[in-house]
This record gives structure tokens, C-alpha cells and sequence, in this order.
């Protein structure tokens, strides 16, 4: 049984279907959720989103429905609500989706994921998880096309900034033909690329780009330039006013390095230092993260460092670029 098969089966019974995804969304978890809460009703569920905090303003643009609810908000809205199922997009673990989210879904049995995210040593044959899929908007796009559901523009758009956003402008070597044939049925609904875009990553005030240029000025490579990094400080986004939001891409300017091999950016947390990590498509950076304590893909993942009291963010760096020439030249040795 394919992951589409089991979609259908798991949704056949269910009239009521709250979809959600994880906390702090990108508008990959947003626009997956939306897509597939308008193409559910057209399939005559009962369904609502419902994610821990309302959506922000910045991603309003794409639910012209109005489909998304934060929790609270709902619940006064619904106080007495039940679901027949609850569906989640982008995560594989309830621990992700907020603790009032988390604490409604309790311990039900009639959960089911939808994700392209390893699950490293579970088994969630029931749900609908495919590493290989280039977007969790990508999966999302082949279910609604497997229900028989005819994409419309309000639906398109979600989908197609998802698969924006979580291909890195379809730069992953997970694209595929597939991730293409499915974006060209998303523009002959009408959508328009450059609109798209502008929609998500050209909202942007002037101080973003001074952020930007600070952040990149911090670009340091290692003795045969195969790693490069740059650092992200609290206080350089609190100068600037920005959100930890808008500095997510800043690492996708590493990969255009002669010789990159592996990209990170160390975000200063205080008592934590948050590493993001990408891959030029060579190495498995979810490999490397797993090693270090996180996870992610093989092209795109993170980590949390704990900090040793008194131990500066160079200090960390430093440690942190030395356990990955190592991990690399296993990788190498394999």
C-alpha cells in the first residue's frame, strides 16, 4: 500500500479532520495545511487548521479561506469540539506541535503524519512519510491529486510557496520530475511565479538587507575551504529589529563557495548555540546532526549545543568546525 493509498484509507471514516502543524511554522508546515483543509472540504470533511498561536501576518496572504485558527481563538469558538482524526503536516512527533496542541491530542490514536522528515528508528508505516519527497507541500499536492480533487488557485498557491521554501527555490537534489510535473499543474491554476516569490521572500524592509550584510561579513571558512560558516547574535537581530524568521536563508548564500562541501550557521542562544547545517549534496548533513545530538535531511539540518559555563561563541565554533572535519572524513573513509 502506498503512502497515497493510505491517506485515503485513514480518511474514509472520518467526517470531522483537524489538521495542525509544528509550532513556530515555516510556510512549508503552513501552506501544506492549508492546501489540504481546502481540497479536504471539497472532499466533503468537516476540517479546520489549528495551529498553537494564530498565523502571522506575514502568511495571512496565503489563506484567503481564512481556514487557520490558533488554538485558543478556536477553542472559544468551538469549545466542545471533537475530531475524528487529526492530521499532522511537516513534523512526525506531537512533542513539536505546542504544548496546548499537544496536551488536546493527548494520547488518541486517530493521529496521522504527513512529512518528508526522517524517523529514525520508528515505525510509522500507518502514517504518510516519504524522506525522499522533495516538500511536505510536494506530498501534499499527490494526495489532493489522488483524491481526484481539481487544484484551484487558492489551493495552488499554498502548495507551491511550500515547495518553494522547502526546496531552497528547488535547489535540493531531492527535486525531482515529479516535484515539476506537480508545480506545473499548480501554475495552470493561474498562479504566477514571480508573484509567488515576491509574496514570501520579497516583503522585506531595508533593514533586513543591513542584517544581512553584518551576518554575512562574519563568513569564515575552514584550512581547505570544504566548511564555511557565518554567526548569528542576539543582539545583531535585536539591532536590527528583525526575527529569527527572516534569518533562516542566510545560510543558502554559503553554498555557492568554491569546494563547499558543508554550510553551518551558529545561531548564539545565550546558554544554547543553535547550528543549522546545509550540504552542496555530496555529504549527509542529517547524518552529521544525528551524531551531534539533532537531526534533519540529508541536504538540510540543525542541532542544539549546550554551552560550558564561561565558554565563548568562538570557543564553540571552533569545537563544533572540528567534530565536523572528522564526521566528514568518516564519511570520506566509508
Amino acid at each position: 500500500m502506498t503512502i497515497l493509498d493510505t491517506f485515503k484509507s485513514r480518511i474514509q471514516v472520518a467526517k470531522r479532520i483537524l489538521i495542525t502543524t509544528h509550532e513556530f511554522p515555516d510556510a512549508d508546515g503552513i501552506g501544506s495545511e492549508i492546501s489540504l483543509c481546502l481540497a479536504l472540504r471539497k472532499y466533503g470533511k468537516e476540517c479546520h487548521c489549528v495551529n498553537e498561536e494564530p498565523l502571522l501576518e506575514r502568511y495571512q496572504y496565503l489563506d484567503s479561506q481564512k481556514v487557520v485558527h490558533g488554538f485558543e481563538e478556536f477553542q472559544k469558538s468551538h469549545s466542545d469540539y471533537h475530531s475524528d482524526l487529526i492530521i499532522v503536516v511537516d513534523t512526525n512527533t506531537k512533542q513539536r506541535v505546542g504544548q496546548q496542541l499537544g496536551q488536546f491530542i493527548g494520547d488518541t490514536q486517530n493521529l496521522l503524519y504527513i512529512d518528508h522528515h526522517p524517523c529514525r528508528g520508528r515505525d510509522l508505516s500507518q502514517h504518510c512519510i516519504d524522506i525522499n519527497a522533495a516538500a511536505t507541500g510536494q506530498i501534499v499536492g499527490e494526495i489532493i491529486e489522488h483524491l481526484g480533487i481539481k487544484f484551484d488557485k487558492n489551493m495552488a498557491l499554498p502548495i507551491y510557496t511550500a515547495i518553494i521554501i522547502d526546496t531552497s527555490s528547488f535547489r535540493y537534489p531531492t527535486v525531482s520530475s515529479s516535484t515539476h510535473k506537480l508545480v506545473s499543474k499548480l501554475m495552470d491554476t493561474g498562479i504566477s511565479p514571480p508573484e509567488a516569490y515576491n509574496g514570501i521572500y520579497g516583503t522585506k524592509r531595508v533593514h533586513h538587507m543591513h542584517m544581512l550584510a553584518t551576518i554575512l561579513n562574519t563568513a569564515s571558512t575552514n584550512k581547505d575551504e570544504t566548511i564555511a560558516w557565518i554567526v548569528l547574535k542576539k543582539e545583531d537581530i535585536d539591532r536590527f529589529a528583525g526575527d529569527v524568521e527572516d534569518t533562516h536563508a542566510f545560510i543558502n548564500n554559503l553554498l555557492i563557495l568554491n569546494n563547499i562541501k558543508v554550510a553551518c550557521m551558529f545561531r548564539d542562544d545565550g546558554d544554547v548555540v543553535k547550528m543549522s547545517l546545509r550540504s552542496s549534496g555530496e555529504y549527509d548533513v542529517g547524518t552529521i546532526a544525528v551524531a551531534l545530538g539533532g537531526g534533519g535531511h540529508s541536504h538540510s539540518a540543525a542541532t542544539i549545543i549546550n554551552r560550558e559555563k564561561n565558554e565563548s561563541i568562538d570557543q564553540v565554533i571552533l569545537k563544533t568546525i572540528s567534530r565536523l572535519e572528522e564526521a566528514l572524513r568518516n564519511l570520506e573513509n566509508d
